[in-house]
């Protein structure tokens, strides 16, 4: 008879077999009413869900992690009965969880509208007061493949042919008299879902995502488990529209990209001026942690990556081309091409570690429909780096990693870093012993700094283990920017060598590592996070001269020399426009300084400055201002 533990490792016994509810009414009836689902020995499973051996337990509430996948697949599965309820001759294909919602794709002659969502949602809302059961039912292939046929639902029955083996059972999942092909688990009753759903948005898509197949119609959704859940992520979105980095960039001037080179930007003044401030800043901190800067060509014999086992791996992302009998591909990431330049002349232990930094530029065959802006391009240039060391040195060169990485993201504004230790996966290569000692060294570096992080077992790259740093931005939403990698493959892939202290020849270990990832991404994140209103020190414009009449024209243009020549970014505004209309659309291009000269401020040699947001800081002397301006350069303000 079952012997259940339970989280907080108590032991509840049992006579006969249980289900997940079961335990959770003998541990109370409150519990019992909250349940949702289960954990056995590690396994999402239902409610229903029968316990015939001693087991581990957690039961899943709506408080859990896991309660909010199963509450998106009910979703979907409501949104598909609602649908068919209302418009009976649509065919249900798939309808996922997936990341902050659900949906559906169906097969139905007449397209559905935007109305039709609201219908629909209303419809769902129906479902959840009904409060219907939903039960797993276990039915033989081919009285599945009946009963599909039976209604109509060809997609249903090609599913079951091609997914489930003859002999097997098909899992069903039933609410009402509503059922579909589901390996499960559910929530118990369409009245757990509760109201904290709606449905977002219309697509199309193909069956099975082939090309080839029918076109259908995919309805988006949101789920979460309560309505205030809900309305705050309604506001992230607004907010992440107000804040899109393609409408802003348009806005401010800062960059644009065309049909002809998609993927790629073209940068403009302002945007280049944003992206040289963030390349000097990098390559100064770089020189302060003891880096060595260095460039490596674009087009690189095929061999190479072949070699490195890129081209195994890769090969799909890859442009490539011909010259002269000979195949070659145009950069995709930058470490084989760092141990070509470690491998010029023989290196000694005494030599390590070696950090070499590179503004690599690299270019990826993306798929077009995943483009988006700057945060997914084909074209884009990494702050790249690879540490070459021993194992002994792997902690202490992920330390003082993590010092720098620190500093860049406080100059940056981000404070909330999320940490997470991917650990070896199935499929690796290398010695456990090496496995053991990189992981061990990653953590502990992570502990060192009394840092909360999180464990990903087996999600390590298959040749060495990694941490990654994710930034929180200011909305709630994460960006998974900087990584170091510990590598045991390559250097020996690329004969990568040095005389270690007893004379005898070693593969050194290779850190890859970035802190910014892709310049292009980044300052997509940095667009957003500010809103376009960038720190003074990144600010393309960081102040703008504006005239009340002509008579401050020539003054205006004095101040602005002056000002250049202390190496503020200034600009002047010597239209014959209202003051208030210049004021305006400065406050828009999002320029942290307005410089207002007027009759008084010529005669006393000053400049009245407001700031962008409408703050009157008063009239300042030159000198006073470009003290206070420096004064936040420094400071990375």
């Amino acid at each position: 008879m079952p012997q259940i533990t339970l989280p907080d490792g108590s032991i509840r016994n049992f006579d006969h077999s249980v289900s997940v509810m079961d335990v959770a009414t003998d541990i109370g009836p409150g519990l019992a009413k909250a349940t949702l689902a289960g954990k056995v020995n590690g396994d999402l499973v239902d409610a229903s869900f029968l316990i015939e051996s001693d087991s581990d337990l957690a039961i899943i509430t709506s408080r859990d992690d896991d309660a909010l996948e199963l509450m998106r697949h009910d979703a979907a599965h409501v949104m598909a009965q609602a649908v068919q309820e209302l418009y009976p001759e649509t065919q249900v294909t798939i309808g996922p969880s997936i990341e902050d919602g659900f949906y559906y794709d169906f097969a139905r002659e007449e397209a559905f509208v935007p109305e039709d969502l609201n219908k629909i949602e209303q419809r769902m809302h129906e479902i959840v007061n009904r409060d219907l059961p939903i039960i797993r039912e276990v039915m033989d292939r081919d009285d599945a493949k009946s009963a599909f046929t039976n209604l109509g639902e060809k997609y249903k029955v090609e599913i079951i042919n091609d997914i489930i083996p003859e002999g097997e059972e098909v899992s069903i999942y039933r609410q009402g008299d509503w059922f579909d092909v589901c390996r499960g688990p559910h929530l118990p009753s369409t009245g757990k879902l509760g109201k904290g759903f709606k449905l977002m948005k219309l697509a199309g898509a193909y069956w099975r995502g082939d090309s080839n197949n029918e076109m259908l119609q995919r309805i988006y959704g949101t789920a979460w488990p309560d309505k205030k859940q809900l309305n705050a992520y309604l506001h992230r979105l607004e907010e992440a529209e107000k804040r899109d980095h393609r409408k802003i960039g348009k806005k401010m001037d800062l960059f644009h990209i065309q049909e002809e080179a998609p993927g790629e930007i073209f940068w403009h003044d302002k945007g280049w001026t944003i992206y040289q401030a963030i390349q000097q800043y990098m390559r100064a901190k770089q020189r302060e942690y003891g880096y060595q800067e260095i460039n490596t060509p674009q087009v690189v014999d095929f061999s190479l990556w072949e070699k490195s086992g890129h081209a195994a791996k890769f090969s799909d992302d890859m442009f490539t081309l011909e010259s002269e009998g000979k195949q070659f591909a145009i950069k995709p990431m930058n470490c084989p091409c760092h141990i070509q330049v470690f491998n010029q002349g023989l290196k000694s232990y005494r030599d390590l570690p070696l950090r070499l930094a590179e503004f690599g530029s690299c270019h990826r065959n993306e798929m077009s429909g995943a483009l988006h802006g700057l945060m997914r391009v084909r074209a884009f240039v990494q702050d790249d780096a690879h540490i070459f060391c021993t194992e002994d040195q792997i902690q202490s060169e992920v330390s003082d990693f993590m010092d720098f990485l620190h500093e860049v993201y406080s100059a940056f504004g981000f404070k909330e870093i999320i940490y997470r230790l991917s650990t070896r996966p199935e499929n690796r290569v290398g010695a456990d012993e090496d496995w053991d000692k990189a992981e061990k060294a990653l953590a502990e570096a992570l502990d060192a700094k009394n840092l909360d992080w999180e464990l990903l077992p087996g999600e390590g790259a298959f040749y060495g283990p990694k941490i990654e740093f994710s930034l929180k931005d200011c909305i709630g939403r994460v960006w998974q920017c900087g990584t170091i990698q510990v590598d045991f493959s390559m250097p020996g892939r690329l004969d990568a060598q040095y005389v270690a202290e007893d004379g005898s020849r070693q593969v050194p270990v290779m850190l890859h590592r970035a802190i910014l990832g892709s310049f292009e991404r980044f300052i997509g994140i940095l667009i957003e996070q500010h809103e376009g209103k960038m720190p003074l020190w990144l600010a393309p414009v960081q102040a703008v001269l504006i005239n009340i009449t002509d008579k401050q024209a020539e003054y205006a243009q004095k101040i602005e020399k002056i000002l250049k020549k202390q190496g503020i970014r200034v600009n002047s505004d010597l239209r014959n426009e209202k003051i208030g209309f210049k004021i305006r659309e400065h406050t828009l291009q999002r320029i942290p300084y307005l410089l207002v000269t007027g009759d008084r401020e010529v005669e006393k040699g000053e400049v009245s400055v407001r700031t962008q947001g409408g703050e009157d800081l008063g009239s300042m002397t030159i000198d006073s201002f470009v003290a206070h301006v420096k004064l936040q350069l420094e400071n990375f303000e």
